[in-house]
């Protein structure tokens, strides 16, 4: 098993101080948010990640293609193999917060995947068309896996058709895990693919902190995160909500 963690880059000093724990503490992988508004720009943190991670592999986990256009993510990514030649991951997802707080929609899972082929073709140094338009990427040295986010059955299957790895966050109960991991191994062999080619990590919500209190406090927003964005307008039973927790659940989904 490996085990990674990704973070809201708030300031340098925090993403210093993260660089600097990640490979004495054994992480595989250490990844920045991209979350407008309320943190530093994440391939600004990413680079000074970069620069100082000397075995993790480095991820921006997850930027979307809406806000950012493929063609920048990808030259984004390739850059920072420059600094962390064959340890650069892109994650990618369909924007949700991201994009909405900046009035524009969140990408369809179809237009995401198009998305990922596009990058896939542009890291390997190879031209590549995308709604009406050539890009090429010729000083690229390695191609940098790209990864797909996903919470919902479309986003699965896509990653598992045509994304290098996918970090699910779908639920950590067994049958939740049997679930999302079953679609993505599907998805990749439906679309002719190896599925032991495919990346899976499994994303838990979690904040570590010497204060339980202020760190319990802070679990709420990302609670009201996942509620709303992770379990959307799914079955709740389904995806593991104990009974007594459902109403409650529907209403803070329902004002998110």
């Amino acid at each position: 098993m490996k085990i990674g963690f990704f973070f809201w880059p708030y300031d340098v000093a925090l993403v210093r101080a993260m660089a600097e724990a990640a490979d004495p503490c054994g992480y595989d992988m250490i990844g920045i948010a991209d979350t407008p508004g309320i943190a530093m720009d994440p391939w600004v943190a990413t680079t000074i990640l970069a620069e100082n991670v000397r075995r993790a592999r480095v991820a921006v986990c997850v930027t979307n293609l809406v806000t950012r256009h493929p063609a920048i993510a990808a030259a984004s990514i390739a850059s920072i193999d420059l600094l962390a030649p064959g340890r650069a991951v892109l994650g990618i997802g369909v924007g949700h917060s991201g994009t909405r707080n900046l009035g524009a929609p969140s990408l369809p899972a179809s237009e995401l995947a198009e998305g990922v082929m596009f990058i896939k073709e542009l890291v390997r140094a190879r031209p590549a068309p995308y709604r009406g338009g050539t890009a090429h990427l010729p000083w690229v040295k390695r191609p940098s896996p790209v990864f797909l986010a996903a919470s919902h059955p479309r986003s699965l299957e896509a990653g598992g058709a045509g994304a290098d790895g996918v970090f699910i966050n779908y639920g950590l109960a067994a049958d939740n895990v049997v679930q999302s991991e079953g679609t993505v191994v599907r998805a990749a062999r439906t679309a002719g693919r190896n599925p032991d080619e495919v990346e899976i990590w499994q994303i838990a919500c979690l904040d570590c902190g010497l204060d339980g209190d202020a760190s319990r406090r802070k679990i709420g927003a990302i609670l009201a995160f996942v509620s709303a964005y992770v379990m959307g307008g799914g079955d709740l039973a389904r995806r593991g909500v104990p009974a007594k927790h459902r109403a409650a659940l529907q209403e803070l989904r329902r004002r998110y």
